[in-house]
């Protein structure tokens, strides 16, 4: 038998803080040589942090990491134990995505990504070149003060493996393992047998199977084991890297680190037996007849044997079941922690938030309180990092630290209910009650002396105060009458959360947290500047569907009961006078459902749909109740709303990045914001395809005479080529 056993981790690493870096990286290290080890993955440029961005383009930044690999060198970190490195190097004119291999204070062999990720969140090739010449590895020249400190010149750099004594070892970098021809699938047939996946993969809800599967498929048919190291936290952006590092042999997952944590470090280690790789493979007759017409690919020969003998005393690593979060855990537990990052990291002393009482907010404040909770948990279980930074957040003396998460929520958090003439008062209360249950310091506000403020102001300029439709107003009137209250909001929020503190006598200031999501923002359906302008979002990219299921479960697994009567409640804006014949639901004011919204978003972001193919995938999958007519409608319905509306998308607050049709415009949906609302030439082809459906002719519609027309305000200031639809309050400019 040949023995090894291997140490992968999770690293909460922090972009261009390479202090904390480097402390994560030495402690995984100790940790692993503690347990035995003889290999020790990290994840994808862990020692600047993933998230760097354009900083990568900064020669300090390089220069930072060479100094860092050369404090690791210079120490023992590396005696007797083979360690990857994810950082950057400059070669020539080239700057790589490289994972660096160490043993014995020597660097055996730098490993350029192949394969960069360069779509959705990723823009490596802005920073990084991808590594072309695949047929052989050529000698680097290490920078001199490396080259003098470590007493090496030159070290082997390009695409290639490392063979042993004992065994075969080789590095496949993140995207690379999601290639259509991966890197192991012609390593494994060279003789690799331990492959060091090192990863900066962010958490989006229903993803983690997708990767598990690509692991196990990695070594299902050709066998090996297969190490995965990933990041895990917020290392400075929206992104929450979720971890989940893992050991996977011939296609059994045998050990599985933590998907959500607020460890700092977490090691995961395992034991394996490579006679079973080599027997595994030997058993498939189709992988000896490739093997023996192999592609060569060079590798570094290393004098060195990583396997230990035969030894009853050591026990090997079984296959287990692998865990798996449910949806609602992952909104819970994903955006807890990004939450618990963001505060720790920004100085702030607590946030703040509106609390309307209503489905969204409401997810907030529960996503608030399981985040106290999972400190509570942790401190119990003996972080000292957590409970260093929660005394410090919460403002603890002599010796006293966070046992109880009511009690902790109520020095972190503020809930305030804007309330108004429009406002329910079972609203009012399920506010209240909420905030009761998770603990926060709770106020109850009205703003109509504010707003009616602005009116007076508004009648002596001009001579006119506006109404509500309900009594008698314009469209117009109604939809400013409401954005009035929308912003006074905001402007209260921040004003509350930069004084609060003071008032007692806290230091510091408070994040204020949005609560639009990501159905809302692909329709456009909030008030540009309103209270869903905040300082960070963590439900903005969740759709209402998930939130609703989420609220449910957090009812019962969270504690706070009153969720569930929130979730009954249909959804309102409430700003809108109540009258006995008309209550305002948004579902009505968008002339769209949620789940309607879901749909339309996926298809827009992630199956690349314009109106016309959104129209026809939707006849085949409404067909069986709606005419093609009435899919017509439906569909430039939606999009002319989103085109009216994309300008808020430029103003969103940064939000927790959990759903891959986010339209968020900052970084992850790159289209424009000026758009003709009336998309004459497509909303055209539309007609023409419902006319052949339909046998009939097409009565003569606004959208198909448009060629000529030039684009118009649309009167608020916005950027939408028409004046904002009536009846729509939350889509006000």
């Amino acid at each position: 038998m040949r023995l090894l056993k291997v140490a992968t981790c999770n690293l909460n690493q922090w972009a261009m803080d390479f202090d904390c870096n480097m402390k994560n990286i030495k402690e995984s290290i100790a940790r692993a040589k503690e347990a035995g080890a003889v290999i020790r993955l990290g994840p994808e440029l862990e020692i600047t942090g993933y998230s760097c961005e354009d900083h990568f383009l900064e020669l300090d930044t390089i220069t930072h990491a060479w100094d860092c690999l050369k404090d690791l060198l210079l120490g023992d970190w590396t005696d007797g134990i083979l360690c990857s490195f994810g950082m950057p190097v400059i070669k020539g004119s080239e700057r790589y995505n490289c994972q660096v291999l160490c043993l014995n204070r020597k660097i055996i062999m730098i490993r350029p990504k192949l394969w960069l990720a360069n779509d959705g969140n990723y823009r490596e090739l802005r920073w990084f070149t991808a590594w072309k010449q695949k047929d052989q590895l050529e000698d680097f020249l290490l920078p001199h003060e490396i080259s003098e400190a470590l007493c090496q010149k030159s070290v082997p750099f390009g695409y290639g493996f490392i063979q042993f004594l004992d065994t075969a070892v080789a590095v496949e970098v993140c995207e690379e393992l999601f290639t259509p021809i991966p890197p192991h699938a012609d390593l494994a047939l060279n003789g690799v047998e331990v492959f060091m996946n090192a990863s900066g993969s962010h958490h989006q809800l229903r993803k983690l199977d997708y990767r598990i599967r690509a692991f196990i498929s990695a070594t299902h048919s050709r066998g090996g084991v297969y190490m995965y190291s990933n990041q895990q936290g917020c290392d400075g952006g929206r992104l929450y890297f979720d971890g989940c590092s893992c050991v996977v042999v011939n296609g059994d997952m045998i050990a599985q680190g933590s998907q959500f944590s607020l460890r700092d470090v977490e090691v995961v280690v395992a034991q394996v037996d490579l006679d079973a790789v080599a027997g595994f493979r030997g058993s498939i007759s189709s992988f000896q007849e490739q093997a023996s017409c192999k592609t060569k690919i060079s590798s570094v020969a290393v004098q060195y044997s990583l396997c230990q003998p035969f030894n009853l005393k050591m026990s090997l690593s079984g296959p287990l079941k692998i865990t798996y979060h449910s949806p609602e855990e992952e909104i819970a537990f994903g955006p807890g922690c990004w939450l618990w990052d963001y505060l720790r990291r920004s100085g702030a002393s607590g946030f703040l938030l509106p609390l309307s009482g209503g489905a969204d907010s409401s997810s907030v404040a529960a996503i608030v309180g399981c985040m106290c909770q999972l400190v509570v948990k942790e401190i119990a279980n003996g972080n000292e990092q957590v409970k260093a930074d929660a005394i410090r957040i919460g403002r603890y003396a002599n010796g006293e630290f966070p046992t109880e998460s009511r009690e902790f929520a109520k020095r972190i958090f503020y809930t305030v209910f804007m309330g108004s003439e429009n406002s329910s008062q079972e609203t009012r209360m399920r506010a209240k009650k909420l905030a009761d249950e998770i603990g926060s310091w709770h106020l109850d506000v009205s703003i109509d002396t504010v707003v009616s403020a602005f009116l007076s102001l508004f009648q002596t300029l001009t001579g006119k105060r506006p109404r509500y439709k309900v009594d008698g107003g314009s469209n117009v009137e109604n939809l400013g009458l409401q954005n009035i209250q929308a912003r006074i909001r905001m402007v209260l929020a921040f004003m509350l959360a930069s004084l609060l503190p003071w008032v007692h006598n806290k230091q510091g200031f408070y994040l204020v947290l949005g609560s639009s999501n990501v159905d809302e923002g692909l329709r456009g359906y909030l008030t540009k500047y309103d209270c869903s302008s905040a300082d960070i979002n963590p439900i903005g990219s969740i759709s209402k569907q998930d939130l609703r299921t989420f609220l449910r479960w957090a009812a019962t697994h969270l504690g706070y009961s009153s969720l569930a009567e929130i979730e009954a409640a249909p959804p309102t804006a409430e700003l809108e006078p109540i009258r006995s014949n008309y209550s305002q639901l948004d579902e009505v004011d968008m002339g769209m459902t949620y789940e309607e919204l879901s749909v339309y978003g996926r298809l827009r972001k992630i199956f690349h749909c314009g109106p016309v193919s959104m129209f026809k995938n939707l006849c085949y999958r409404w067909g069986a109740r709606l005419t093609p007519s009435e899919v017509a409608e439906k569909v430039k319905h939606f999009f002319k709303y989103y085109s009216i509306n994309r300008h808020k998308m430029t103003v969103l607050t940064p939000s927790y990045h959990a759903e891959s049709y986010s339209p968020e415009d900052n970084r992850f949906d790159l289209r424009q914001f000026l758009y003709n609302a009336r998309w004459p030439y497509q909303f055209r082809k539309i007609d023409e395809l419902v006319k052949e459906l339909d046998g009939e002719k097409v009565p003569f519609s606004e959208s198909s005479d448009h060629e000529k027309m030039g684009t118009t305000s649309d009167g608020g200031g916005g950027m939408g080529v028409i004046a904002a639809g009536s009846g729509n309050p939350k889509a006000g400019h």
